[in-house]
This record gives structure tokens, C-alpha cells and sequence, in this order.
């Protein structure tokens, strides 16, 4: 168990500050002021409201959430409290083995202010707890202790400073009794370890700080370094079986060249040769058998139109011995290859027994 720092808040600014820690389950230290710098890193700071500035109630609540519970609360409060609802803090604490549940009220303005001046003097409490609730909750009647700045009380269902006269008028026939040191101490230290009532809730919760678990990020660092070097090993295994694979592929094109070839050819680039060899037998331009074809077309749509003559030399033209009744048909049959994607150079036409006999040479555009 952690050591607990307790702040007593000053009920006005001119008043001192108090405190005390609690160790071992035992109120250990206790001075004015605030404590020095020399406390445990790890002790847990709880600030003790003064009891004039909390309104204390006890209800039968809503148990099943603490939003329910605050927001019946709040309709309690609004009844009881000249204070606007919107001006006030209210909150909901829970009391072992009972079902009514404590119930505090402050200014809205005033929690910010303690929460404030704790901040300025260094402190971040975990909780703020109005000073009745160190008090033991009595079976009847009323209870009283001194606290060292003045005497609180609280009853079954009630908790306020003690005032002259209005004490003695709250309490009226009911029994009252003081609660010894011992009892008072046993009391406080319960309360501050499992406080009954903290009013550090809604907006004035405190924010847990995010904590760096640096297992889990070293388990992380080693899980994405594993990731990455798996997503390596399969891409380098991928480029192995991609190289394997192209490399077979070229093998089985080099063979199949080889086949394409005229026997006894002697082989050096298989697909060069090919190439070379498909080009000869198809001829240049856009090869023979395409041209030859592409003017057959062109003379078979023109009537009255032959061909008597065909030659084609490397270069890819074709010469075309045409004959026709005519002049008009020889361009017939230039517009029709011009539209086949040729060009069709015409000879001297000359006209014989009613035809007009050329030669036309035909080659890719």
C-alpha cells in the first residue's frame, strides 16, 4: 500500500494549509503548511474539502450507473439549493453496506479553484473528500471530532461544521457524541484509502496520463520487424521463381527458333535468325502475299479491269502489269489501293485495240 499525502483545503485564503500522511495503515506524520519536497515519488495525494463549502445529502439512488445516479441526484440538489443547478458540482459517493448513498454539493467555481491552487502548490490529487466523510458514520444520533481546524459534524444521513447555536438547533434532542482520537484516526485513515464521497467526478475526473508499456512495444518492434523480414524472404523467393521461370521460357523460344530454321543453318541468335528468315519469306513493305492481295481487290471491284503481269523485287513494291478499257479505271483502281493503305505509281499507260495497257507500282505508304 502507497503512502497517502492528505490536504486539508483552507476553508478561506488567509487560513494555513494542513496536512498529514498516512503509512502502513497508520497516520504517520502531521504538520501546517504544505509538506516537504521529501516525500515518497509514489504517494498518493487526497485533498479534504472544508465542510462549510460541501452540501452533504444521502438518497435512495439508482445503483446501476453512476450517470443515473448523479443525474437523480441533481434533481434532489436542485430542490434543496437557492444555488442555480448550473453553478453547482454535484456528486455521488456510495457507503459500504448501505443503501442510501452520500451525496456532495459545491460551487462549480470553487472546485475549480482548490483544483487550482493545488496545481500552483505542485500537487494532483486523486481524490477530494468533504472533511464529514472522515467521520465514522454513527448508528443514532450525532457524532463530533476536531479535525484541527474546527470541529465537523455528522449524522446518520447529515455532515456539517459545527456552528454555536446552529448545531444545538439541528441536533436538537438527539444524542451527540465526541469521537475519541483513536477512533477519529481509524476513521480517517478508512476514509482516505477507500473514500466514501470524492468529488473528482464528471468534468473534475482526473485524467489518467497515458502510461508507455514498453513490453508490448518491444513485443510489437519484434512482431513488424518478423512481418517485414517474412515479406522480404517471399519477394526474394518470388524474384527466384520469376528468374527460374523466364529463364525456362527463353529456353524453350530458343529451341523453337531453332526449329523454325533451314536445316543446317548454323545458329547464333535463334530469334534474330527467325526474324530474319520470316522477313525473306514474307518479303519487304508489307510482304507479297498482303500486297498481291490487297491489289487483286482493288482490280477485281474495277469492271473491264485485269491483271496481265506481277512482279515483286526485296524492297517490298510490286509491279503490276495492268490492263484496262478505260484511262478513267486506272484511277479507279489507284483510289481503292490508296484506300487499302497503299500508294500506286502509274507507268505510261498506252492505248491499243480499245484497251490501255501499264504497269502500276505498288508499295506500303
Amino acid at each position: 500500500m502507497s503512502d497517502i499525502i492528505a490536504l486539508f483545503l483552507p476553508a478561506r485564503p488567509k487560513d494555513a494549509w494542513r496536512w498529514l500522511t498516512i503509512r502502513d495503515g497508520a497516520i504517520a506524520s502531521r504538520g501546517d503548511g504544505l509538506p516537504g519536497r521529501d516525500q515518497p515519488s509514489e504517494a498518493t495525494t487526497v485533498a479534504i474539502a472544508p465542510a462549510d463549502a460541501v452540501a452533504l445529502h444521502w438518497a435512495d439512488l439508482p445503483g446501476r450507473s453512476l450517470a443515473q445516479a448523479t443525474a437523480a441526484a441533481r434533481l434532489l440538489v436542485a430542490e434543496a439549493s437557492v444555488t442555480p443547478l448550473g453553478d453547482l458540482h454535484v456528486a455521488v459517493g456510495q457507503e459500504e453496506g448501505l443503501a442510501e448513498r452520500p451525496v456532495g454539493a459545491v460551487g462549480a467555481t470553487q472546485m475549480r479553484e482548490w483544483l487550482a491552487m493545488l496545481a500552483e502548490s505542485g500537487f494532483e490529487p486523486v481524490s477530494v473528500v468533504p472533511s464529514p466523510m472522515l467521520l465514522p458514520r454513527p448508528d443514532e444520533g450525532y457524532v463530533i471530532g476536531d479535525l484541527g481546524d474546527g470541529r465537523v459534524v455528522r449524522g446518520t444521513s447529515s455532515g456539517f461544521a459545527d456552528e454555536d447555536g446552529l448545531t444545538a438547533l439541528i441536533v436538537g434532542d438527539a444524542p451527540v457524541a465526541t469521537v475519541d482520537r483513536g477512533a477519529l484516526e481509524s476513521a480517517i485513515v478508512a476514509a482516505l484509502t477507500d473514500p466514501p464521497l470524492d468529488l473528482r467526478q464528471g468534468e473534475f475526473a482526473l485524467r489518467k496520463r497515458a502510461a508507455i508499456d514498453w513490453v508490448l512495444v518491444r513485443r510489437l518492434a519484434w512482431l513488424i520487424a518478423a512481418i517485414m523480414s517474412v515479406t522480404l524472404l517471399i519477394t526474394l523467393v518470388q524474384i527466384v521463381r520469376y528468374n527460374a521461370s523466364a529463364a525456362s521460357l527463353e529456353a524453350q523460344a530458343d529451341t523453337l527458333a531453332r526449329e523454325g530454321l533451314a536445316r543446317g543453318e548454323t545458329v547464333n541468335d535463334a530469334g534474330q535468325q527467325l526474324t530474319d528468315r520470316l522477313a525473306r519469306l514474307r518479303g519487304g513493305g508489307a510482304g507479297f502475299s498482303q500486297t498481291a492481295a490487297s491489289v487483286s481487290a482493288a482490280v477485281a471491284a474495277v469492271p473491264g479491269a485485269e491483271i496481265t503481269g506481277l512482279s515483286f523485287d526485296p524492297t517490298g513494291k510490286l509491279r503490276v502489269t495492268l490492263a484496262t478499257q478505260t484511262q478513267g479505271q486506272i484511277v479507279d483502281v489507284q483510289t481503292r489501293l490508296a484506300a487499302a493503305g497503299f500508294n500506286a505509281e502509274p507507268s505510261t499507260f498506252a492505248g491499243a485495240a480499245g484497251r490501255f495497257t501499264g504497269v502500276l507500282t505498288v508499295s506500303p505508304r
